[in-house]
C-alpha cells in the first residue's frame, strides 16, 4: 500500500510539473507573438494571442485542482509540500504573464505611425529579454536549479534598464511631437507590461529557489 501511495504521489507531481511546463510554453509564445503583432500591426495575430489566453487560464485552474487534491489526499511534507505549494504559486504567476501578453496584443490597433517611433527598435529587444527570463525560469523549475533561478533574478535589472530608456525616449518624443501622444502612450503601456513580465519571472525564480533549497535567495541577488 505504501509503495502504491508513493507511486501515485510521484505521478501527481509529474502531472503537476507537466501542466506548469505547458502553461509556460504557451506564455512564451504569447509574449513573442504579441510583440510580433504589435511591430507589424498584425491585428489577426493579436486576436489569436487574446483568444489563446483562455487556454492558459484553463490550465491554471487544472493546476489549482490538482494541487489541492495532492495536499488533501497525500498530505505531503517538507520537500514534497514545498514542491506542491511552489507549483500552485507559479501557476498563478504564469497566468498573469499570459495576461500581460494579452494586454500587449490588445494595443496593436491603437498604435499609429509605427515607423516614427525609435523605441520600437528597443521594445523587441526588451521583449526578447523578458521572454528569455520566462524560458530560463521554467527550465530552472523543471531542473530544480537554484543557480539558474538566481541568474534569472539578476537579469531583471537589464529589463528595468530597457524600460527606463524607453520611458525617457517616449516622453521626449511626446514633448516634441504632440500629435503622437496617444500612440506613444500605448507604447509606454507595452513597455510597462514587459517590465512586469520580468518582475513576475523574478517572482517565479524566487519560488523555484525556495522549492529547491528551502530558503529564498539573498536580497543581494535581486539588485
Amino acid at each position: 500500500m505504501a509503495e502504491h501511495t508513493v507511486k501515485a504521489f510521484d505521478e501527481d507531481i509529474t502531472r503537476l510539473r507537466g501542466l506548469i511546463a505547458e502553461m509556460g510554453g504557451l506564455a512564451e509564445v504569447a509574449i513573442q507573438e504579441a510583440l510580433d503583432a504589435m511591430i507589424r500591426g498584425d491585428a489577426e495575430l493579436a486576436e489569436r494571442v487574446v483568444a489563446r489566453d483562455k487556454k492558459i487560464d484553463a490550465i491554471e485552474s487544472e493546476v489549482d485542482k490538482l494541487a489541492v487534491r495532492i495536499i488533501a489526499l497525500r498530505a505531503p511534507m517538507a520537500d514534497d509540500l514545498r514542491e506542491v505549494i511552489a507549483a500552485l504559486k507559479i501557476a498563478g504567476v504564469v497566468e498573469r504573464i499570459g495576461d500581460y501578453s494579452k494586454n500587449i496584443a490588445k494595443r496593436v490597433n491603437m498604435i499609429e505611425g509605427r515607423d516614427r517611433f525609435e523605441p520600437l527598435t528597443l521594445i523587441p529587444a526588451m521583449g526578447d529579454l523578458a521572454c528569455e527570463m520566462v524560458h530560463d525560469v521554467l527550465t530552472a523549475y523543471a531542473a530544480r536549479d537554484p543557480e539558474l533561478a538566481r541568474e534569472v533574478i539578476a537579469t531583471d535589472a537589464k529589463v528595468d534598464a530597457f524600460y527606463n530608456s524607453i520611458f525617457r525616449n517616449l516622453v521626449s518624443h511626446m514633448v516634441e511631437n504632440p500629435a503622437t501622444i496617444s500612440s506613444a502612450a500605448q507604447l509606454l503601456f507595452v513597455a510597462r507590461n514587459l517590465e512586469r513580465i520580468g518582475d513576475h519571472a523574478t517572482n517565479v525564480a524566487e519560488m523555484v529557489h525556495f522549492a529547491a533549497t528551502g530558503f529564498y535567495p539573498p536580497e543581494d541577488d535581486e539588485n
